[in-house]
């Protein structure tokens, strides 16, 4: 039963649109949108209640003509499945969250059947009056467009997916820290005893104190865990003063940073609690690993620290279906793609250090090292598709030549090579390995070869540009890395031959549109088919490599040198943010192709057929080619090519 209050109807009164306006303002995107454009839906808005059962909205309605918000209740979508022939549930939409916005953007039906879960009320406006809200609001039509693409149309096609329940909530990763509502947390003095501190936790429930100076700056964090370790390898007794066994100078952020910078500190360093200070270094909170997951019913840190504990390689293998699992599981809870590529590049480099740690336990060849990686890891935009472009830098002991060296740490970097491929890290056809004695040099050998690398110019070296020029250290001293990057950089802002040549090879990397603007698909047997990786994010990574290298950026990560070149003023701000949603756009549709391939027991590629999405991501996947082809444009400008 659809008992319907109508926009037009007299009792919609200016005291129920305010009343309708302020529920909007506790839920995404509305929170975030001008009183004007609230104000609009209000005015529009009816007020619809379904009974137990009642189908709101079904495929057989014909192009969806209205947009939805629960205001109260639950609806829940249902799809046939095509193998066991029953109708199951695919996800449930909370107080608040909007639907359907894929069929409705897409300007077509909706492929699944909408049904009320008990008694419920809907808000509903009309396709004049959403197109009007999609022109004029920004934060709206950034909802519906990056919210479509990279995570409603992921829950519909997930059909046993079970994480829905925070989709559209105002908590995200986003959230900044100051947002949450964090607990006075408890402190004392770092000469309190042992036995006094883990009184005060235990009094107040809580797994942390925070040792404080008398300015309320923090010196120090104590935990559950470290008085579990305290006891079990009996280092004190319980009257020692808490400063002796505290963690001195904890990791903190601001309370401006987000849940996000949070969970990727927490998840590096395998911590269960993050101080939160404010401008001036004052403590503020302390966030918990509970606290940050409860957003997200994700437990990141968790799966990190299982990684960097796990006893042997065989637990290693096995742990990359639970990486796969979160990958999904964050996508559906609305993560964006930048994210979620440093969330599987750092469970990768957690993954990368673990294999080094087991082995140098079992058979450490006695050379300090440092184990480099190259391309996407080094970019920190891998994808759970990836091979392995790794090498090792090294300092030559007194007494040896590097050759000497390269005799003891190969044999342990092929071991290191298959082990990691045993892992899901393919060996590197091209052999860009730090098992290859090309790629295990010294600090020295390493400088002579890029020096000779960038002098050249070469064909090849111009190739090698895309891998070795995006280079970060995971394992081992970092110094003698920062000090080759200090010094490739500075050639390469002196060297305008070397940035011309990378320029005009950026510039053959063209976006897969025609000059009508259709998709220009592959010549080879993947016939209709885009490559995602090669011609759809590499025209953006080779680009931006290009002007970050010339600007002095040290940023290898391609989103944070665009942000780092909006900042320095060389792009303009507006056309920093079209690029970086056009990237972010291209790699989210990416990652959504390798989830379902993986679902369906498929080999991962980066292929996608475009036909295979919706008219909305059809849509959206062609703008985004638009934007690379912008891109190329001020490289060809800039460059005279």
């Amino acid at each position: 039963m659809d008992l319907t209050m109508a926009a037009a109807n007299p009792e919609n009164t200016p005291q129920n649109n305010r009343a309708i306006m302020a529920f909007l303002r506790h839920h995404a995107p509305f929170s975030s949108m001008d009183d004007s454009h609230l104000a609009h839906f209000a005015e529009h808005a009816t007020l619809s209640f379904y009974a137990d059962g009642d189908v709101v909205l079904s495929p057989d309605d014909g192009m969806v003509q209205r947009f939805y918000v629960v205001k109260q209740g639950l609806i829940r979508g249902e799809r046939l499945n095509k193998e066991t022939g029953q109708v199951e549930p695919t996800f449930e939409i909370c107080p608040g969250e909007c639907f359907p916005l894929a069929a409705l953007v897409g300007e077509r039906p909706t492929r699944t059947l909408h049904r009320s879960a008990g008694d419920t009320f809907c808000l509903s406006i009309d396709h004049d009056a959403f197109v009007t809200l999609f022109s004029e609001s920004d934060p709206f039509r950034d909802f519906c467009l990056r919210g479509v693409s990279s995570l409603l149309d992921q829950v519909n096609k997930r059909i046993q997916s079970n994480a829905m329940a925070s989709i559209g909530s105002s908590n995200s990763l986003d959230t900044p820290l100051d947002r949450f509502a964090l607990r006075n947390p408890i402190v004392c003095t770092p000469d309190l005893p042992v036995r006094k501190a883990v009184a005060k936790m235990h009094e107040n429930d809580v797994g942390s104190i925070i040792i404080t100076d008398d300015s309320r700056q923090p010196k120090g964090i104590f935990t559950l865990r470290d008085l579990r370790t305290m006891v079990a390898e009996e280092k004190a007794p319980l009257n020692t003063p808490i400063s002796q066994l505290m963690t001195p100078n904890p990791k903190s952020l601001p309370t401006t940073a987000d849940a996000f910078e949070a969970a990727m500190l927490m998840a590096e360093h395998h911590f269960a609690h993050l101080v939160v200070v404010d401008e001036e270094n004052r403590l503020a909170g302390v966030v918990s690993q509970s606290d940050l997951f409860s957003l997200q019913r994700v437990d990141l840190v968790n799966l990190a620290r299982t990684i960097g504990t796990a006893p042997n390689l065989q637990a290693l293998v096995s742990f990359r279906t639970d990486v796969s699992r979160l990958v999904d599981t964050m996508l559906a809870h609305g993560a964006d793609s930048g994210q979620v590529v440093k969330i599987i590049t750092t469970l990768n480099d957690i993954t990368v250090r673990r294999v080094i740690e087991l082995n140098l336990r079992q058979n450490d060849p006695g050379i300090p090292f440092t184990w480099l990686t190259f391309g996407s890891e080094g970019r920190q935009e891998q994808t759970l598709l990836t091979d392995q472009d790794n090498g090792i830098l090294f300092e030559t002991p007194e007494g040896m030549t590097p050759d000497d060296v390269r005799e003891k740490l190969l044999p342990f970097a092929r071991k290191l090579n298959d082990e990691l491929a045993e892992c899901g890290f393919t060996l590197c056809k091209g052999n860009i390995m730090a098992s290859n004695p090309k790629l295990c040099l010294s600090e020295e050998e390493w400088d002579d070869w890029f020096q000779r690398f960038i002098e050249s110019s070469t064909p090849q070296n111009i190739v090698y540009s895309s891998i070795f020029l995006d280079m970060r250290s995971i394992f081992g001293p970092e110094e003698p890395l920062k000090r080759l990057l200090n010094r490739v950089l500075e050639r390469i802002r002196k060297n305008a031959l070397f940035q011309k040549m990378l320029a005009a090879n950026a510039f053959e990397r063209k976006p897969p549109l025609t000059m009508f603007n259709n998709f220009r698909y592959l010549n080879d047997e993947k016939k209709h088919s885009l490559d995602l990786k090669r011609q759809g994010l590499a025209p953006f990574v080779e680009a931006v490599r290009v002007f970050a290298l010339a600007n002095g950026v040290e940023q290898a990560n391609t989103l944070e040198r665009m942000e780092e070149l909006a900042k320095i003023g060389f792009f303009d701000a507006k056309d920093a943010n079209a690029w970086q949603e056009a990237y972010s756009l291209i790699q989210a549709i990416r990652m959504r192709a390798h989830q379902e391939m993986l679902q369906n027991g498929e080999e991962l590629t980066n292929y996608i057929d475009p036909d295979d999405l919706n008219p909305l991501d059809r849509r959206i996947l062609r703008e985004s080619f638009r934007q690379a082809q912008r891109l190329q444009q001020k490289l060809e400008v800039t460059y005279q090519l």
